[in-house]
């Protein structure tokens, strides 16, 4: 029996994630798997790329062979480097935090009111508008 490591396709038409698992080569590609090692979440950003690197070490060393893209994702790891004896990569990024928006009392802003903005109704206009000519017709 052939065994394979390969993605399993999960989540909506075009929000799709992935779990790397270890599967018999004959399976579907959303079929039974025999474990899963690891996720990968393409549409984030920078991608969510997380892999149990023990139990990959175990599977290659017993003779599974990865697909390309799950080749490509152990690369980016270190964990196909680690396992033929090569010199690491450099390191994933990792998200950055994003810094806490200033406020408005931080930024200098005062509660006082200035006033408020009034705007008149339209409707109030036409009347006024309405009533003038109809004095000046009866003048």
């Amino acid at each position: 029996m052939a065994v394979k490591i390969k993605l399993k396709r999960l989540g909506k038409i075009r929000s799709p994630h992935y779990r790397i698992v270890v599967a018999d080569s004959r399976t579907r590609r959303d079929g039974r798997a025999i474990e899963e090692i690891g996720l990968y979440h393409p549409v984030q950003n920078p991608s969510r790329i997380e892999v149990n690197a023990e139990r990959v070490a175990y599977w290659l060393s017993v003779g599974a062979q990865p697909t390309e893209p799950v080749l490509a994702i152990l690369k980016k790891t270190g964990d196909w480097q680690k396992f033929k004896g090569e010199p690491a990569p450099a390191p994933l990024l990792q998200p950055e935090e994003k810094a806490a928006r200033p406020s408005f009392e931080a930024l200098g802003g005062d509660d006082e009111g200035k006033g408020e903005a009034i705007t008149q109704k339209k409707k109030a206009e036409k009347k006024d508008e309405a009533a003038a000519e109809s004095e000046s017709t009866e003048a």
